[in-house]
């Protein structure tokens, strides 16, 4: 898959089906965290990955999905793996940048293998933390869940509002704003509304 078609696919997916992701798999997808560009090279984050089945269950309980839906997941159509992004502060103190880098290498390089994703960042990570064994000194970041797609979810023009939607076949709607409101050519310039 080339990578710009990779972009236009990947959408944030909130159902899956059951089947387990291969290892290797979940390795690959850490290894692309791994290269992503770190600022000064410090290289804070590291990822736990969980695919053990209670394991999966417990971090599922730290998760809050879908905001604009009122909306979570059942556990029979939850991820089968989790990439859980830690940073550490003794190493880096602020690392955002570091985060989104490495998770957009995980989601598109899951893609690319055919697994969906959703990034999450409502999550209690006290829960998690304790769950994980997560130290104190490391950050819980985010938390990308994985697992194959078992629900539709496509990007359109927005029109009014960016709120995503569920029509009435479950196909969820994602409005996404024009190409041409967002790019500005040798300077900025104010757009008419």
């Amino acid at each position: 898959m080339e990578i710009y078609e990779a972009v236009k696919k990947r959408r944030s997916i909130r159902s899956f089906t059951r089947e387990p992701i291969p290892v290797k798999i979940l390795e690959k997808c850490v290894d692309a965290a791994r290269l992503a560009p770190s600022s000064a090279n410090l290289q804070p984050l590291e990822y736990v990955v969980v695919n053990e089945k209670n394991l999966l269950k417990k971090v599922f309980s730290t998760l809050k999905w879908a905001g604009y839906l009122d909306w979570n997941p059942s556990l029979k159509e939850s991820p089968t793996a989790y990439i859980v992004v830690l940073k550490n502060r003794e190493i880096m103190e602020k690392g955002e940048y570091d985060v989104g880098m490495a998770v957009e290498n995980i989601v598109l390089v899951a893609m690319e293998e055919g697994i969906s994703s959703c990034i999450l960042s409502s999550i209690d990570r006290g829960k998690l933390r304790k769950i994980l064994k997560i130290p104190e000194k490391m950050d819980v970041e985010l938390v990308v869940a994985l697992g194959y797609a078992n629900e539709k979810s496509i990007a359109e023009e927005m029109e009014k509002s960016i709120k995503y939607y569920r029509d009435k076949d479950g196909v969820l709607h994602v409005p996404k704003r024009k190409l041409e409101d967002i790019m500005h050519k040798n300077g900025y310039t104010e757009k008419s509304s």
